[in-house]
């Protein structure tokens, strides 16, 4: 049976993009504890061709997605390996003016009210996160960061996304070990 529902964001992870003359490769995915919220609005314009008095021809573009990704804290890690922020020898973390924002891959599930389905974003570039924060007054009121995030095709491959339920074994339980690609060999 499938899921009727979907709801339960967990087990968020990124995987840092490597593009070497054009070849692509996707580091072993590092877990971002704290997933609050993930939004992703389709991109791309329809384009409509008339003819014969009616829309002879309709063609919908993928350009991926945008949106936000919100999290109880974005991790020091994440914020260097994708964000470009730099760690001196002392461990002070800057946000360098400077910095280029690095792809990475963002995989995670929703439980669901039958199956926990695990997804991947292929080419995943973030902006810097909001600062937030307020007094503690007679009850403490959490703040979270949220990240704008534009998921593109694949650089490589054009694909954006993919999606695996439990009935993929294999894929499902290797999900979280390297990102997936199409028609990957998996060694059990």
């Amino acid at each position: 049976m499938g899921n009727k529902v979907k709801y339960g964001l967990k087990n968020v992870h990124y995987a840092p993009i490597t593009d070497t003359a054009g070849v692509i490769t996707y580091g072993v995915p590092v877990k971002i504890p704290g997933a609050v919220n993930l939004v992703a609005n389709p991109q791309g314009d329809k384009s409509e061709f008339y003819a014969d008095d009616i829309a002879y021809f309709v063609q919908n573009a993928n350009n991926g997605y945008e949106g936000t990704l919100e999290l109880a804290l974005i991790p020091d890690q994440f914020k260097k390996d994708c964000l470009g922020y730099k760690e001196d020898e002392n461990g002070v973390l800057f946000e360098d003016t400077f910095a280029v924002a690095k792809p990475f891959a963002l995989l995670y599930e929703f439980n669901g009210d039958a199956n926990a389905i695990r997804h991947v974003f292929y080419n995943v570039t973030a902006a810097r996160p909001n600062e937030e924060g307020t007094t503690k007054g007679q009850t403490i009121e959490v703040k979270t960061e949220t990240l704008a995030i534009t998921a593109s095709p694949a650089i490589d491959t054009g694909y954006v996304k993919a999606k695996a339920e439990p009935a993929q074994a294999v894929a499902y339980e290797a999900w979280y070990t390297n990102v997936y690609e199409f028609e990957a060999v998996i060694t059990p």
